[in-house]
């Protein structure tokens, strides 16, 4: 048989905040509807149905020292360090993000130069031929750089990628909109590399898909829902349940479409690492995939973290991904061999998947 090019991870890092807050930090908080009408019922009664559909009990905050690009940068590090990788070694650094570095006390986003820039700058690398750019594609934007970072790998235009996914969604969230809850920070990153292999290892196939149209701004920035609020900050608003409804479906179709690709019956997934987009949400999508395949669906296949971790959009793929294949959540094992799903949906909307089979 011969031996062809396929794309493996050798490294993993990440960054939590350090900031825990909790649902009950919010109980000062005063909530409006879209409208501009206030919710009459209590916050109280808000945080538990929130904490019911969602599953979220905490997140983590960046303290106001640090920026994207920041925690970006600690991400990388570690998946560094821990792979013992030199950096020079880099072709790529790409960074997903959506909103740039976001300063406290300052919603505006700074974009230039690139976060990927600005995260090879702190890590010293010297080498001019590792090439960085931004990648923004919504809460799917890491899996993106993934699946980028593939394609330069199997046409030979690169060794070895880092993709970083970074961002601090507790700068433009609205603290008079419900959803506000929802939203966390973190930094997670992965190293790609090239390997030479007789049998199908690493990614194995993938599918991407932008769902425009009718579904293009279920996710955009907007004022504040508070008539009252002082200035003109833009902040993330959400069409929670059309984003819902339409993920139900869409997700689902792009997973199913790529282990077709892969040739790999859903019978042999192992596990599915899904964008921690919120409980209920997430649950739905894995129980719609086994149906689709007249399967039962496996208890033990999806880890989670949103319940302590929030929603830190392109953060949660690769953080979570870390935590598991580190032993960090030790409920959940990788053994070689592994087939694994990686799934993501977000602003745009934008939809992937990736078949990934551990090396043995």
């Amino acid at each position: 048989m011969q031996e062809k090019i396929y794309s493996i991870i050798t490294g993993s890092g990440r960054y939590i905040p350090t900031q825990r807050i909790t649902n009950t930090d919010f109980l000062n908080h005063t909530f409006y509807e879209a409208d501009g009408k206030r919710i009459t019922r209590s916050t109280e009664e808000i945080i538990q149905k929130f904490s019911e559909i969602t599953g979220i009990l905490e997140r983590r905050y960046v303290t106001d020292d640090l920026v994207a690009s920041d925690i970006g940068y600690l991400a990388a590090l570690d998946a560094l360090n821990s792979s013992q990788t030199d950096g020079e070694t880099l072709d790529y650094i790409i960074v997903a993000h959506n909103f740039g570095d976001v300063r406290a006390g300052n919603r505006r986003s700074d974009l230039v130069p690139a976060l990927a820039s600005r995260v090879k700058m702190k890590l010293e690398i010297k080498n001019p031929d590792t090439v960085c750019y931004d990648l923004p594609f919504g809460c799917a934007g890491w899996l993106q750089g993934v699946i980028q970072a593939d394609f330069y790998i199997k046409s030979g235009m690169a060794k070895k990628v880092m993709v970083i996914g970074a961002e601090t969604l507790s700068r433009i969230c609205d603290p008079h909109d419900r959803d506000s809850m929802i939203y966390a920070d973190g930094a997670g990153a992965v190293i790609l590399e090239a390997t030479h292999s007789e049998k199908p290892v690493g990614i194995l196939a993938h599918q991407s898909q932008t769902n425009a149209g009718e579904y293009t701004y279920v996710l955009k920035m907007e004022p504040s829902y508070n008539p009252d609020y002082k200035g003109d900050d833009l902040f993330l608003k959400m069409r929670g349940r059309t984003l819902y409804e339409h993920a139900l479906k869409a997700v689902p179709a792009v997973v199913k479409a790529s282990l077709e690709k892969a040739n790999i019956p859903i019978t042999d997934v192992n596990k599915v690492f899904i964008h921690q987009a919120n409980t209920k949400m997430d649950e739905a999508i894995l129980k719609r995939l086994f149906e689709a395949y007249d399967v039962p669906t496996p208890e033990d296949v999806m880890p989670m973290s949103i319940s302590w971790l929030g929603n830190s959009s392109v953060a949660t793929v690769p953080t979570l991904y870390d935590l598991v294949s580190k032993g960090d959540m030790p409920e959940h094992q990788l053994t070689k061999g592994s087939v694994i799903v990686f799934a993501a949906v977000g602003a745009g909307v934008n939809i992937n998947s990736v078949v990934y089979r551990i090396p043995e």
